[in-house]
């Protein structure tokens, strides 16, 4: 009878002592989960930031207002001397901070503009 109530009495601290360490693992990894959702969250809103600022800081090679903002896929189209009346070229502009690379989308687009995938068209409603 001593026997049974040593070998329960064991086992129950063992489950409790198993149930702590799971609670102190998962508590654990819950907090760096956290920290890096934080940490990437950061890094979007930092390079959203640059990516609006960036025309504005010395050193960009174009004019701010040959610039047309689009955000997804392609950050800028740059229409390179329009402001001046004498348009040169037309560039697909993607801004990136620090090792970021380009999304599978962008690479797609990257793809399509090297390709010269490219069209003009008019698009005309009739009333």
């Amino acid at each position: 009878m001593n026997r049974e109530r040593t070998l329960i009495f064991g086992i129950i601290i063992g489950l409790l002592i198993g149930y702590l360490i799971a609670r102190i693992y998962f508590f654990i990894k819950i907090k760096h989960q956290r920290q890096d959702a934080v940490t990437r969250s950061r890094n979007v809103v930092l390079g959203n930031v640059n990516e609006k600022i960036a025309p504005l800081l010395p050193g960009f090679p174009y004019h701010y207002k040959d610039l047309m903002f689009l955000g997804k896929g392609i950050d800028y189209i740059v229409f390179d001397g329009l402001s001046h009346g004498n348009l040169t070229k037309i560039v697909f502009l993607e801004i990136k901070t620090n090792s970021s690379t380009l999304n599978r989308n962008e690479t797609m687009i990257k793809q399509c503009i090297e390709q010269k995938k490219v069209e003009y068209q008019i698009y005309r409603k009739i009333v």
